[in-house]
This record gives structure tokens, C-alpha cells and sequence, in this order.
């Protein structure tokens, strides 16, 4: 093997037993949504994450649409979220005229700050977004509190979260819905996918209408209706179930694949320790309490120029690291669509300067030494 070979900074995982799954799909002859091996997904996340009912979706974006459809959000309604965030987490709540309200992230593990949640608290106020950033625990008693004391709907966006945990308990456990994604870039994926964790019993039938096009069809092929009606507001929520066959043909790994993800992670921590520890670069800090399930390792550099260059001298060493989002509230549709108090320093600082690096399920402990040696290099040299 030569000792420069590419490391791609993600590679889409593929454990060999998927294509059993797919052919076992089409000899069932179901290839829409809510087939035999969406419904086994599903009752296999409501075991692994402790939700009441997990609905699979076509994608996580989708998963958070039908959240702010089951908060029931209206024009002008707003709803607290982390600027450093996806584009999904916002336009689901502004395709219903509610409007993102930024707030500011923690340096340590770039979650969102609770200590400035009050800060942008309005009348409006429906919902507080608890987004786990790379597997990483949000502060929940925190963001718990909060809701509860404003009487608002707290929804987790664990995109990149599942098999992560806070205390002891499931992250997406937590809100009265949570949003995750099987996109490709995920520990666990089907290409492109994602899952809606319902822990507020009463939402399930109505999640169950919106996820069908706002239909009674669930009820209707029960036997519990005798017409097939137009029943709510909903869109076409489901997930085909040929990528559900491949979905279920990874979940089945899915402790297997978190050990390996965790493993790879630390083993990063401990390489880089040294650069820390010298006041060069910063590494991501997950709260005591919580259990992060290894989604992506960065670190943050002292300025975006130490960035660009450290970037360049990687990838000069066929090693891929990249940034990653641009703060909704500095984007275009953010200033269009949302609204803030004033600067949010922390985002705008950690976002110029964090870089990830490489980080899959078949990535070696020899290349992550050779990507460690390449970064200690840059600053030791």
C-alpha cells in the first residue's frame, strides 16, 4: 500500500450484508413506503432510542418539517435555534412563516449556549432547538428547564446523534419529537434517509396523517375508517422501502458501529492531546454527564488563516479535512428569513477556525496516526 495514499475525509459505509436486505425487498414485492422492513426500522429505533413511535422519512429535513407541523407552527411563531446549524434546521420552520431566532454556541463542544436562551425570548416563542452537534450532547436539564418554564415544545435535532446518549438516556429521548438522519455522511445510513422519534403519545396519530399526505390512509387500512379521506396538513413523508431494506441491514450493526466510531475517535483525542496541551489547537469538549457516539472529530485553530493553511498542508499530504457550516444568521436567508441579538461572537470565532478531520468506520488506526503526525507536523515543524 503506498504510504501517500488518498484519505478521503468521509466514506459512506457498506458492511457487505445490504444487498441480502434489498433482495429480500424485491422478492416481497413492496417497494413503497411503510413496508415490512420500514416497520421493522421502526420498532428496532424505538427500541434502541426509547421513543414512544419512530416513523421513518424520506430524509432528515423531512423528519423536522413534520416536528413543525406537529408543534403546529403558524406565520410570524418563533422558534430559538443554533446559528451553527444546516440549513434543514431552519427552513423546516420557515416553510410554516415562523421565523429562526440565532442564538449563540459553547466554544468546547459547539452546542447551543442555554445561558442565552432568555435573551431572545419573545411572546412568539413556540419551540428551543437542541441540536447535537457531531454526536455531541446538548446541555438538556438546561434546555428542559427552559422550555418548561416558557411552556415551549423542545425539539432535538440528533441528525448526528443516534446512538448517543445524555445521562444515562438516549439522545432524541428528550423533546417531545427529535429529528435523525440516515443521509450517506451518517454512522448508519441508507444513502439518503431519516427517522421521526415522537415521545409525545398523542402526536403519533396525527404524525401518522401528516406523514401520508395528510391522510386517514393509516386508519383506513386498519379497518378503523370506512373512507380514505384528506384529513390535515402533511406531504408525502415516507420512506421507499428499498432504502428501509438497507436501512435495516446496517442497524442491525449499529453497537458494532458506535464502538468502532468511539474508538477511532479517542485515539485522535489522545494523538492530538499534545498540540492542546501546547496552546496550539483546541479539541472538542463533550459535557461529563453525556456519551457522544464518535459522528465526527474536529478541532479549532487560533484563526482562519492558521485554518486555510493548515487545510492546504494536509491535503498536500493526500489527506482531505474540511470546514463545515456557515452561521445561518450570516447566511442570506438567514438575515432574510431570521432574526438575532446582535453578534453571536462565539459562533462567528469557532466557526472560522474549526476544521474536521477524516472519520469513518473503515478508516485505520495507521491512517489516523499518519493524519495525527501530518497535523502535529504543521505546528511542531
Amino acid at each position: 500500500m503506498p504510504v501517500n495514499k488518498h484519505i478521503p475525509f468521509s466514506r459512506p459505509l457498506l458492511l457487505g450484508t445490504e444487498e441480502v436486505s434489498i433482495r429480500q425487498a424485491l422478492s416481497n414485492g413492496v417497494f413503497s413506503g411503510n413496508g415490512p422492513f420500514a416497520l421493522c426500522c421502526e420498532r428496532q429505533m424505538e427500541s434502541v432510542t426509547g421513543a414512544f413511535r419512530v416513523l421513518l422519512t424520506p430524509s432528515c429535513t423531512h423528519a423536522l418539517e413534520l416536528s413543525a407541523l406537529l408543534c403546529g407552527l403558524e406565520p410570524g411563531d418563533e422558534v430559538i435555534l443554533p446559528s451553527f446549524a444546516f440549513s434543514s434546521t431552519a427552513n423546516a420552520f420557515v416553510s410554516l412563516g415562523a421565523v429562526p431566532v440565532f442564538v449563540d454556541v459553547r466554544a468546547s463542544d459547539m452546542n447551543i449556549d442555554p445561558e442565552k436562551l432568555e435573551e431572545v425570548l419573545s411572546p412568539r416563542t413556540k419551540a428551543v432547538v437542541a441540536l447535537h452537534y457531531g454526536g455531541m450532547a446538548c446541555e438538556m436539564e438546561a434546555l428542559i428547564s427552559f422550555a418548561e418554564r416558557h411552556g415551549l415544545y423542545l425539539i432535538e435535532d440528533a441528525a448526528q446523534a443516534l446512538g448517543a446518549s445524555y445521562g444515562g438516556k438516549p439522545l432524541g429521548s428528550f423533546g417531545q419529537v427529535a429529528a435523525i438522519s440516515f443521509h450517506e455522511t451518517k454512522n448508519v445510513h441508507c444513502g439518503e434517509g431519516g427517522a421521526l422519534l415522537i415521545n409525545k403519545p398523542d402526536w403519533i396519530e396525527p404524525a401518522l396523517a401528516m406523514r401520508d399526505k395528510g391522510t386517514n390512509r393509516h386508519d383506513f387500512l386498519a379497518g378503523k375508517v370506512e373512507a380514505y379521506e384528506w384529513t390535515s396538513r402533511g406531504s408525502s413523508y415516507l420512506c421507499p422501502e428499498l432504502s428501509a431494506a438497507f436501512l435495516h441491514a446496517q442497524l442491525q450493526q449499529l453497537d458494532k458501529i458506535t464502538v468502532r466510531r468511539r474508538t477511532l475517535w479517542a485515539l485522535y483525542e489522545r494523538e492530538l492531546k499534545p498540540l492542546e496541551e501546547a496552546g496550539c489547537v483546541q479539541l472538542p469538549e463533550p459535557i461529563a454527564q453525556s456519551r457522544h457516539n464518535g459522528h465526527l472529530f474536529f478541532l479549532r485553530c487560533s484563526s482562519e488563516a492558521e485554518r486555510a493553511k493548515l487545510s492546504a498542508h494536509l491535503r498536500e499530504r493526500g489527506i482531505s479535512a474540511y470546514f463545515h457550516y456557515t452561521p445561518l444568521h450570516l447566511s442570506p436567508a438567514g438575515k432574510r428569513y431570521g432574526r438575532c441579538a446582535g453578534k453571536l461572537p462565539v459562533t462567528e470565532r469557532e466557526s472560522r477556525c474549526l476544521l474536521r478531520l477524516p472519520l469513518y468506520f473503515e478508516l485505520t488506526e495507521e491512517e489516523i496516526l499518519r493524519i495525527s503526525r501530518s497535523v502535529k507536523a504543521f505546528y511542531f515543524s
